[in-house]
């Protein structure tokens, strides 16, 4: 039995959709990171590197990124809402499970890991020579590792979010 709620089924439809495209955001966001500006920061004097990375940090936090990135999983927590009071309980599960996804592997580890080394990096004075380059060694190592963690989580929420937008018009998932 499918209880229709008070929301009407455009607004599931709808919330779906802008869920999908801002975990699509988030997991280009990162997957960028992973696949190129680290990378290429590794290929550049340590001096370099650091004074970029200090510039880089200091420029994402606007509210352009600041919508994306904290704004994802209220919409998330709606979206399931919203599709479970719209009866579409196989959809709002895999919407709940993108959420968790999001919020653990990529909110919390950003939190716990990469803001606390992007703040120390930033209060570092670039060294020369061999000081600089054990300084964005100490960095960019651990930093790329949590960087994959935040890829995987928010790659993987993308996809658990656009399976229940599938899930929603098609009934239940092949797999059950």
């Amino acid at each position: 039995m499918t209880r229709q709620g008070s929301f009407p089924a455009h607004m599931a439809d709808g919330l779906s959709i802008l869920t999908v495209m801002f975990s699509g955001a988030m997991f280009g966001f990162f997957f960028a990171w992973t696949s190129s500006t680290l990378w290429g920061l590794d290929r550049t004097a340590p001096e370099v590197a650091i004074v970029a990375m200090q510039a880089m940090n200091s420029a994402v936090r606007n509210p352009v990124f600041g919508l994306a990135f904290f704004g994802t999983p209220p919409l998330m927590v709606l979206t399931t809402a919203v599709l479970f009071w719209r009866g579409r309980r196989p959809a709002a599960l895999l919407m709940a499970l993108a959420s968790l996804l999001y919020l653990g592997g990529a909110l919390i580890v950003t939190v716990a890991v990469n803001v606390p080394m992007n703040e120390a990096l930033a209060a570092l004075a670039p060294g020369s020579g061999g000081s600089a380059t054990h300084q964005w060694e100490d960095y960019s190592e651990p930093w790329q590792r949590a960087n994959l963690v935040r890829t995987c989580a928010s790659g993987g929420a993308l996809f658990l979010a656009a399976m229940a937008l599938h899930v929603s018009h098609r009934g239940r998932p092949r797999w059950t």
